[in-house]
């Protein structure tokens, strides 16, 4: 369905993207995680057509996107695109903003079409509220709404999440990604959230200072990170030398995340002080000192400061 080959693209003389190539198929849901700055917004412009691309293509079903200068508007009408500044209108209620690209030809219809999508994302109980009233996390939730309202064949979501509360956000996740596969609505999310990214996503792109750092299906990156940036989305890490773990004497290191480690009685080459031990609901995130260096690991009870603490790779 979509195809993107993007050799460079560069604002004035400062290039944002090089070597951008991938394909996505009709209803599946690739996510573009990465830091702040390593080009996801501007590849989602690139490909709603807000930016002209000059060196490369993009094609939807066989089709060449051509951008803003062959397009008296600019961004494609089967393309909707979530922004993180809200395209949404202050003065009337959610309803009405929602239903701004609806025919408004049967009000019956569209009424049954507002009242799915204000499910969705969880916004019943705020429908005729007039949006200017409305936190920043209700404001992004009715801008998902209001994307979603025609249907659209392809929707780009950048940092789509970002202001709406933690404890309403696991839901809305799961409604949102829901309805699309439902619906077998493409979708490229672009966040720095790895949860969003393993739970939700079909693919994951991982860019870095604008090239492709690693790609594939999410468990396959998690498995298969090979550089401190790569791990560093999934939480704490530990980059240790591989001979801690192995009779063969090497200077490679290893990056193991706290999970694959575990206590051990036992003594190990990698004896650790413990210096703080962190809750996390149905384990202790434990962190230990060895040789200068923090070490991470879990286990499921509080360890006191100052413990030694054998540890081994699982």
């Amino acid at each position: 369905m979509l195809n993107i080959s993007i050799e460079s693209f560069a604002y004035s003389e400062r290039e944002i993207l090089q070597n951008i190539s991938f394909t996505l198929q009709q209803g599946d849901h690739l996510v573009l995680l990465g830091e702040s700055g390593c080009g996801k917004s501007t590849l989602l412009h690139l490909i709603y057509g807000l930016l002209h691309l000059e060196h490369g293509t993009i094609h939807w079903n066989k089709k060449q996107l051509m951008g803003p200068t062959h397009t008296l508007i600019p961004g494609e009408p089967f393309i909707k695109l979530v922004a993180q500044e809200f395209n949404v209108m202050p003065f009337i209620s959610v309803s009405e903003n929602i239903a701004t690209y609806l025919s408004r030809q049967d009000s019956k219809a569209d009424a049954v079409r507002v009242a799915e999508l204000l499910k969705v994302v969880d916004l019943e109980d705020a429908s005729e509220t007039m949006v200017k009233h409305l936190s920043g996390g209700q404001k992004q939730r009715v801008a998902l709404a209001k994307a979603l309202a025609n249907e659209p064949e392809l929707l780009l979501l950048d940092e789509p999440f970002s202001h709406i509360d933690s404890f309403r956000k696991n839901k809305l996740k799961r409604n949102l990604y829901e309805y699309l596969k439902e619906n077998n609505i493409t979708c490229i999310t672009a966040t720095h959230d790895s949860d969003e990214a393993l739970s939700y996503a079909d693919e994951i792109i991982m860019l870095k200072n604008g090239t492709i750092e690693t790609s594939g299906k999410p468990e396959d990156v998690y498995k298969n990170v090979s550089t401190e940036y790569q791990a560093s989305f999934f939480g704490e890490m530990n980059l240790l030398p591989l001979s801690l773990f192995s009779t063969t004497n090497t200077s490679e290191e290893c990056i193991l995340f706290p999970h694959q480690l575990e206590v051990t009685k036992k003594k190990t080459n990698l004896q650790v002080s413990v210096k703080k031990s962190y809750f996390k609901g149905g384990f202790y995130l434990i962190l230990g000192h060895w040789k200068g260096k923090n070490v991470f690991f879990t286990h499921s009870e509080v360890i006191k400061r100052g413990t030694v603490i054998q540890l081994q790779r699982k």
